[in-house]
């Protein structure tokens, strides 16, 4: 029969697992990597009033946003999408790297938070606790993030880099483009992968407690402890 056990430390670390894989899920797809220098409108273009201003083009891992030029009656707009058809298109080849690693971790992190909703009913496979798996698998999966963030600035020494950053761009330069969002967040989220790493240590104490132990020979089914 299932027990389900509720504590405020399996649930955190239920929670922080799901939002850690999401965001570095998010970040992975997003094209908000590198912040471009400043395009403005052709000089050729009439000023129009509400124009908008100045754009930023952006390039991610295997993604990119820029602004169509504009054509009579059709306004300018950002468009994003992959630059790269193919993964051996991806611009460079630490770049392939990086998405090998982050992919490999996020897929690792994904399987967690989908495994963690089921830990308030399942604490144990094959006699071995199910938290301390996970945290194990999370700690593997916080290197492969590593690693990709690490080779991730190696690759920005590429053409396709150097067209959004300008000549001075090479590897660890950005030359003139600054850090997006994305990048800020996945290295928040691979700092938090190892949080919830250390933190399934304590989850699964508060599920393994005496005082647990002790309602479940009462014949209770649901346990929900502070």
């Amino acid at each position: 029969m299932c027990h389900v056990i509720v504590t405020c430390r399996s649930m955190l670390w239920t929670l922080l697992s799901i939002v850690v894989a999401f965001a570095e899920l998010i970040a992975f797809m997003s094209a908000d990597w590198l912040i471009g220098k400043a395009k403005t409108p052709g000089s050729a273009e009439p000023a129009e009033q509400g124009s908008p201003g100045p754009h930023h083009p952006t390039l991610g891992i295997y993604a990119r946003c820029i602004r169509n030029p504009g054509m009579q009656h059709v306004p300018r707009e950002t468009l994003c999408g992959p630059y790269a058809e193919s993964f051996g298109e991806i611009a460079s080849g630490f770049w392939q790297a990086t998405a090998i690693f982050l992919a490999t971790g996020i897929f690792i992190l994904c399987m967690v938070a989908l495994v963690s909703v089921f830990t308030m009913c399942v604490q144990s496979i094959m006699k071995k606790s199910i938290f301390n798996v996970c945290g194990l698998l999370q700690g593997i999966a916080g290197l492969f993030l590593i690693l990709g963030l690490i080779l991730y600035p190696a690759g920005w020494g590429c053409q396709k880099a150097i067209s959004y950053c300008g000549h001075y761009a090479s590897a660890y330069k950005p030359g003139d483009c600054s850090l997006g969002w994305a990048f800020y967040t996945a290295i928040g989220g691979t700092v938090l992968t190892f949080i919830c790493a250390v933190f399934s240590a304590q989850a699964e104490i508060a599920t393994s407690s005496d005082k647990v132990q002790e309602e479940i020979e009462e014949g209770k089914n649901l346990i929900c402890l502070l």
